[in-house]
């Protein structure tokens, strides 16, 4: 179950980033880095719940993701962008390393 909720969460996001880009909320800086950070956390989460020993791993696939979307945006007609990779990782990241702290927990 928890590689197909990432495979599901993974297809949405990337219909989000490559469809053509909607216009945010005026006067909310750095908007896109949070959604950015949020969505790729989420894509992150139930494979680090399944499998918190590998949570490194699944960051970096996850991250991994988040790059080769950046690299394809440009022949959607979107911008690649640094800072989005980043909010990317540091979601991933924070994702998997939250999820598998608390999955062991539950285990205990």
């Amino acid at each position: 179950m928890a590689i197909v909720s990432s495979i599901l969460l993974a297809l949405i996001v990337a219909v989000l980033t490559l469809s053509s880009a909607p216009a945010g909320p005026a006067g909310i800086p750095h908007l896109d880095k949070l959604a950015h950070f949020l969505a790729f956390a989420a894509i992150a989460v139930p494979l680090a719940w399944r499998h918190p020993r590998h949570w490194r791993a699944v960051a970096l696939g996850v991250l991994a993701y988040g790059g080769a979307i950046e690299l394809i945006q440009p022949f959607a007609g979107r911008s690649a962008e640094w800072g989005d990779l980043v909010a990317d990782g540091l979601g991933a990241f924070a994702g998997a390393f939250a999820a598998a702290r608390l999955s062991k927990r539950r285990n205990i």
